[in-house]
């Protein structure tokens, strides 16, 4: 291949360095009315009343905005392909306010400094209300969240807002009773994690006006374009064909932009005043008004014979959704449906559990999607196994874990649409993900010798996991190819590079079908009134889904560049050859270059444009699979744990591009090394974050990690666009599990509750010692 698997450098790379403007907040019109939202101090509250009379008098103040002032309607802000799993229950603004950071008021001013003068005199009076901060307590609490009979769902989820249940899981096969009477060994074991925020550098941002036609258009940082549009549609009241959504270059989004959060307030001020207006959210802002990672507790039971074989599997889990019920089923149901499918020998499985309503900020989606969590609390269980079996942790998974050409009953279960054929996992390649890292970490010498070193001590641990290559039956991608005038294409596609480099991605992939020089195509990314319907950047599909719709695409157009070369010179097709960059009549011998094609086509002799699109909609579970290795160092006179080495083996199949998938699997490691050890989102007594700056809540740099080393194994998918599957998020998912396992290897203490800090790592240790 030419352009497959090669380290092509982003296109736009150069003005990124040179800090030229290419996000949101740097395209925004100048004149802009700017927005601001004033947002609530308490974790539950009813406004009783809102004094607005002085707030208004402030010289510069256009407008202000309360829930009396805007349509009630319920709607969701979760990005997901209609009807959404998530319950309709969250309003623009509302009487009620129930988490710290929930919308209260909506001010738009001249400037940030009148609006943020005018928010403080806008003078509340709170009905305060006793909030649900555990989630633990939260079912069948005296204190509900959600009290209204407005909110509802559109598909059956288990929705029980009465009883504080956004969601249920309940998911199983085979006789569970006899399957653990059966077994020599049942082990049962909890495990917490907590919540984290996204952190990606660019926070929500959005700006708005009305073009000539009068329609709204909002420019955003969003990772789903078109279902921000249709959440404004629903939420403003007025027809989808009257809102264009743009999404330019985006610094980050990790899941924290796939629910809507800053399209709606800009929109309401422009649409009242007609004028242009910006809202850029401070990191405040981020932390208490939008989403972070549900919390997620779960009871795992596993029953397994003596000589490690696992027979039965039950997770039991409960998931803390916060105020509002944006992915709750999604999230809960991918950390078991995601996870159980490693472990295919089992006879028995049982997930189910619950998404809970509390007054906290709301759950939201995180790169991982709840696979992450789910993978720690399942890894950590048969790390705990095999040590009751006498196994170690890559012995208990060569017996047990998925293996090329296997497949498992919950695939047919879980995938929409999946009849009943079973669905064979031919290109896993997880056997030889952890043969190689059993090999690059010296697996063999090291779990058999801790290392000791005055007070510190060294030890190894792996974890497993997968993910998925967009959602089967579905989410869909589509693109489309124009061959211009000059022999240069432009790529539209509505797909929403989130700074991973996908446009990149699909250009290589369109290239390397058109057998064309890179530059010669230009990607031209979601914009809901020119670039084709994308589902958007999640479910880790980009590469799978919209790559798949792009090579759909790009095979018509060279279909209709032989067909047009066969009228260009009035031969059959079967004369004419296309190939880089040059149409040939082998019978004559006859070429012409695709430029000068072009330009005659459009120009002089045939008159046409030449556009095709391609469309794709995955049909089953592509996984990808990792491996991953820890090696840390635990101070055992303060807890202290150094991650001094990971190793994560990755078959995520043909790699498209080395580079970007390198960074990619670096960024999400560290990512979970943050989880695993640092990162946490803390609330003080009555619901208010602690943790709602970079001051506060920390996050891993560079020099808090050791070495990251990055491999891949030859893998393919047949499905997959030149054989590739998704790598954005299973490269999270291991880093907890593994790290956990090295320092009970290292040390002795197994940390079931995340993150584990030096405080709980000291505390057991003490405990251990005592």
């Amino acid at each position: 291949m030419k352009k497959v698997g090669k380290n092509i450098q982003k296109s736009d790379a150069i003005s990124l360095v040179k800090g030229k403007p290419v996000y949101t907040d740097d395209l925004a019109p100048r004149e802009s009315l700017i927005v601001k939202v004033l947002r609530s101090p308490h974790a539950y509250a009813r406004i009783k009343n809102i004094d607005l009379n002085i707030a208004l008098k402030v010289p510069g103040v256009e407008c202000i905005l309360t829930y009396k002032d805007i349509k009630r309607i319920p709607f969701t802000r979760a990005g997901q392909c209609y009807p959404e799993l998530s319950a309709y229950d969250k309003f623009i603004l509302d009487e009620y306010v129930r988490h710290v950071g929930d919308d209260v008021a909506i001010i738009a001013a001249t400037t940030g400094k009148i609006a943020e003068k005018a928010m403080k005199l806008i003078k509340i009076d709170y009905e305060i209300l006793d909030p649900i901060l555990d989630f633990e307590s939260a079912i069948d609490n005296k204190i509900i969240v959600h009290k209204e009979d407005d909110i509802f769902t559109k598909i059956p989820i288990g929705f029980e807002p009465k009883r504080n249940i956004a969601a249920k899981i309940d998911l199983q096969y085979g006789d569970m009773e006899k399957v653990l009477n059966s077994c020599d060994i049942v082990f049962n074991g909890t495990y917490k994690t907590q919540a984290q925020a996204q952190a990606m550098m660019e926070a929500q941002t959005t700006y708005t006006y009305l073009d000539h036609q009068e329609r709204l258009t909002v420019v955003t940082s969003t990772q789903v374009p078109f279902h921000t549009r249709r959440h404004l549609a629903r939420s403003l009241g007025i027809k989808t064909s009257k809102i264009r959504v743009i999404k330019p270059r985006v610094g980050g989004g990790f899941g924290s932009k796939q629910t809507s959060h800053s399209e709606f307030y800009p929109s309401l001020v422009t649409l009242l005043t007609s004028k242009p207006a910006k809202i850029n959210y401070s990191r405040k802002d981020v932390f208490n008004g939008t989403t972070s990672r549900h919390k997620m507790q779960f009871k795992v039971t596993l029953g397994a014979m003596k000589n490690g074989e696992i027979k039965a599997i039950i997770l039991d889990g409960l998931s803390d959704t916060g105020a509002y019920g944006e992915h709750a089923i999604t999230t809960f149901g991918s950390a078991g449906k995601k996870v159980l499918t490693l472990y295919n020998k089992i006879e028995a499985c049982h997930f189910k559990g619950k998404a809970v309503y509390t007054n906290n900020v709301p759950g939201g989606a995180l790169r991982g999607f709840g696979v992450t969590q789910g993978t720690f609390a399942i890894e950590s269980a048969i790390n705990e196994l095999a040590e009751k079996v006498n196994m170690n942790g890559v012995d208990i998974r060569n017996l047990n874990m998925i293996k090329q050409g296997e497949t498992s009953p919950l695939y047919n279960m879980i995938t929409k649409g999946a009849g009943k054929e079973p669905m064979y996992m031919d290109s896993c390649m997880l056997e030889e993900c952890v043969k190689t890292g059993v090999s690059s970490i010296d697996w063999i010498r090291r779990i058999n010798k801790v290392e000791t070193n005055g007070s510190k001590k060294r030890g190894v641990g792996v974890a497993i996991a997968q993910q998925g290559s967009g959602l089967p039956n579905i989410d869909m991608a589509s693109a489309t190819l124009k061959l211009n005038d000059d022999g240069f294409f432009t790529l539209m596609s509505g797909a929403t590079d989130i700074g991973t480099g996908s446009d990149l991605i699909l250009k290589q992939i369109a290239a390397e079908v058109l057998d064309v020089k890179i530059d010669n195509i230009n990607v031209y990314a979601a914009d809901t009134d020119i670039t084709p319907f994308d589902s958007g950047a999640y479910a880790s599909s980009t590469t799978y889904t919209s790559g798949n719709a792009v090579i759909e695409a790009a095979n018509k157009m060279k279909e209709m560049i032989i067909s047009y070369g066969g009228k260009f010179y009035n031969t059959s097709n079967e004369n004419i050859v296309f190939e880089n960059e040059i149409i040939k009549n082998i019978k004559t011998g006859d070429s012409i270059s695709l430029a000068e094609f072009s330009n005659k086509i459009t120009y002089n002799l045939i008159h046409t444009q030449l556009i095709a699109s391609g469309s794709f909609v995955p049909k089953k579970a592509a996984p990808p699979y990792m491996a991953g290795f820890a090696d840390v160092e635990v101070d055992t006179e303060t807890g202290e744990v150094w991650v001094a080495d990971f190793y994560g083996v990755i078959d995520c199949g043909t790699v498209i591009n080395p580079n970007l998938a390198k960074i990619q699997a670096e960024g999400g490691i560290v990512q979970g090394i943050g989880m695993a050890l640092i990162e946490d989102v803390v609330y003080e007594k009555r619901g208010r974050l602690a943790t709602d700056s970079f001051m506060q809540y920390k996050i891993p740099c560079r020099k808090d990690i050791g070495n990251i080393h990055v491999e891949f194994v030859d893998g393919n998918d047949e499905t997959g666009p030149f054989g590739a599957k998704s790598i954005g998020e299973v490269v999270i998912n291991t880093a907890a599990p593994a790290i956990i396992d090295a320092i009970y290897n290292a040390c002795g203490v197994r940390i079931r509750e995340l993150p584990a800090s030096a405080e709980k790592i000291l505390k057991a240790l003490n405990n251990a010692n005592n």
